[in-house]
């Protein structure tokens, strides 16, 4: 029996199979969870030709997070489906171009406020449309909230606002934890080191991380492997680590750990 048999969970953020959120589709099949993406715009045909490479087709919900009436429409889809939600893993980022690589500076509110609702707020959002699916698992034994994250306690080079986002979403984790728990839904995340997807190829200075990052984690990375990340968002989607919730789950070869 897999670690999910019988999960039914919700993957955001599969645009291509190089992305974290399709390896992490991928291990939940393979560990015995029922699945269904979400995509959006022109995004959508995308998310709906690479969910036929995972090892089970998975219906796609068009779900844009910064829509209230997607948020509703997918909520009640999966009501009528489900009736429950176990697992909801969050794999969504946007910053628009200037808030990259150009400094904290040049940015102005109309790109920032893009940045933190898209990549943090979403969060928010995903959770509040479906509270009453999270809280029916919850009531039966648990439902995990997972969200991808690129650590934000640190200043990254060129990441600019966009690191901004990421620890609005580390701090917003670890306040839904705290009012989540009690209903029985964990919220945690998933610290990942950088792999070579096609959102982490828009960064500007991507490939310095890519060339320093082996050589600080002391137990190596590669970047063209989403395997290691991909098990850690499934044992948190499972009822391995039903007493961990607020935390931040560093999957990076060990780079976190070390100053240089």
């Amino acid at each position: 029996m897999g670690l999910l048999e019988g999960k039914r969970i919700l993957v955001t953020g599969v645009l291509t199979d190089d992305s974290l959120a399709f390896a992490a589709a991928r291990s939940a099949l393979e560990q015995g969870a029922e699945i269904v993406l979400s995509g959006f715009g022109r995004g959508l045909s995308l998310t709906r030709r690479t969910a036929r490479k995972l090892p089970v087709v998975p219906d796609v919900l068009e779900l844009d997070v910064t829509s209230q009436e997607q948020l509703a429409a997918a909520a009640t889809d999966l009501s009528a489906r489900w009736g429950r939600l176990d697992g909801l893993l969050h794999a969504i980022g946007f910053a628009p171009p200037n808030c990259l690589g150009s400094g904290m500076l040049t940015a102005g509110w109309e790109d920032v406020s893009v940045a933190l609702e898209v990549s943090a707020y979403s969060l928010k959002a995903l959770v509040g449309a479906f509270l009453p699916l999270l809280e029916a698992s919850g009531a039966g034994g648990g439902a995990s909230v997972v969200a991808l994250d690129f650590d934000a306690t640190v200043a990254w080079p060129a990441y600019d606002w966009m690191g901004v986002a990421k620890a609005a979403l580390e701090s917003l984790t670890r306040y839904l934890a705290k009012e989540l728990g009690p209903k029985g839904i964990r919220v945690n995340l998933v610290a990942a080191g950088p792999v070579r997807t096609m959102a982490a190829k828009s960064i500007p200075g991507f490939s310095a991380f890519e060339s320093s990052w082996a050589g600080r984690a002391p137990l190596g990375w590669d970047v063209h492997d989403a395997t290691p990340v991909a098990r850690a968002c499934v044992t948190l989607l499972s009822d391995w680590l039903s007493m961990t919730t607020g935390e931040m789950l560093h999957v990076d070869g060990g780079a976190h750990a070390v100053g240089a």
